[in-house]
């Protein structure tokens, strides 16, 4: 029997250590060869680890949410090999002691009325008015006992006439309520630390300038549904893939927005390429997969890559590089999206598109009074590298194009 100590491997990307996101082991389960042993996270996705040997686990490097360094001890494994391992050494068992058998318990005497134990239970505090004070005095009635319904159990009128009448009928009394004191502790491990960390960075570091503007979608939402009238249910298109071939039309004349900012080295790097981030809720958190290549999709290329890679990540099947190198990102809330956002930007990048809910509102349009279907645009640019007149400027070349859908096919 040897023990093999198996160490965190390189995962790629300069990692240099990595947080442990969950363990499928326990010391003493036996393992086998290219088992999933549990998932450690990068800054960009969960990854899974897989047992090189068969054993018995012996040991494990921490609980989830700690860091270990890559190439540190991960998990110990004992196997039935006797090619010599070097294991970390194990702590010494100290042997047992024999303890002395207790000696059999007396048989208790009896005890005459022993009152039983009562709980130490703080009293509660009874607030009331003066008036019900000395009517229950004058009726002999503890007021701890009767329920109050006012304001932090404040025993009101209405309460001390109901204990009244509940007492005199017999009818039984509801306890007094009691306010919660319990709190619950959650560690803020795996993606949710990625997460907070990134936004906190964002909000410290970037100068967000945030812009806002209304679009009229009517007549995009009325080739939507023409588009969507012959397509299989589960292939209709979403507002989102509309806005994302606007967005790569008007980057061509705004480049300055696809940008990605390279702090170590002070340097901007403008990309030709559109590698298009798409904000997704999961049961795990916020995560940002990207088409890459978008400016070569088509409409339903990018609503096909919009489903596929939305669906890989609230599944946690997406890839380290689906999950990494976008440019620019669009945000959603869909229904939820409220009539104004402030989306935080997707550092490096030094832009976010934000989506907010389509509503029918009367709108003046010719002289006349119309009911329209209006959106929010919700942006937001780094003012440090992004100018508020060209970020303006961005926005309404995607409104003019949304306004006037057949225009965005227009190469």
């Amino acid at each position: 029997m040897s023990e093999y100590i198996f160490k965190l491997p390189d995962l790629g990307e300069g990692t240099v250590e990595s947080e442990i996101g969950e363990w499928f082991i326990k010391v003493g389960d036996q393992v086998k060869e290219e088992d999933i042993v549990g998932t450690v996270m990068t800054d960009k996705a969960a990854v899974e680890v897989s047992c090189p040997v068969t054993g018995t686990v012996v040991k494990l490097a921490g609980e989830p949410g700690d860091v270990i360094a890559v190439g540190a001890m991960l998990v110990v494994i004992e196997t039935d090999s006797d090619a010599p391992a070097k294991p970390a050494p194990a702590e010494d068992a100290e042997p047992a002691q024999a303890q002395p058998e207790p000696e059999p318990a007396s048989e208790p005497e009896p005890v005459a009325d022993a009152p039983a134990p009562v709980e130490d239970v703080p009293a509660r505090r009874v607030v009331t008015s003066p008036a019900i004070r000395r009517r229950a005095k004058e009726a002999g009635i503890d007021l701890a006992v009767v329920p109050g319904s006012g304001p932090g159990g404040r025993i009101v009128r209405k309460d001390f006439d109901n204990y009244l009448k509940a007492r005199a009928t017999g009818a039984a009394i509801a306890a007094p309520a009691t306010p919660s004191t319990k709190v619950t502790e959650t560690k803020i491990i795996g993606v949710r630390r990625v997460i907070a960390e990134r936004m906190q960075a964002a909000k410290q570091e970037i100068p967000h300038f945030a812009y806002v503007e209304e679009i009229d979608i009517t007549e995009l939402e009325a080739l939507r549904k023409h588009l969507n009238a012959k397509r299989d249910p589960s292939d209709k298109l979403t507002l989102l893939p509309f806005l994302g071939l606007a967005l790569i039309r008007a980057l061509r004349d705004f480049p300055q927005c696809n940008v990605t900012h390279d702090r170590d080295r002070n340097l901007l790097l403008q990309h030709e390429a559109v590698h298009l981030g798409i904000a997704t809720q999961t049961p795990d958190g916020l995560k940002v997969p990207v088409i890459r290549h978008a400016e070569m999709q088509s409409l339903d290329g990018l609503s096909t890559e919009v489903r596929r890679l939305s669906e890989a990540a609230r599944n946690n099947k997406a890839t380290k590089s689906e999950l990494s190198g976008s440019t620019i990102t669009i945000t959603s809330l869909g229904k939820l999206g409220g009539i104004v956002s402030t989306p935080v930007i997707n550092s490096p990048e030094v832009a976010i598109i934000g989506v907010n809910r389509a509503v029918e509102r009367p709108v003046v349009l010719n002289g006349q009074v119309q009911v329209r279907l209006m959106m929010n645009l919700s942006s937001s640019f780094d003012h440090r590298f992004v100018d508020g007149y060209d970020a303006a400027a961005m926005i309404q070349k995607i409104r003019e194009m949304l306004e006037h859908p057949a225009t965005i096919f227009l190469n």
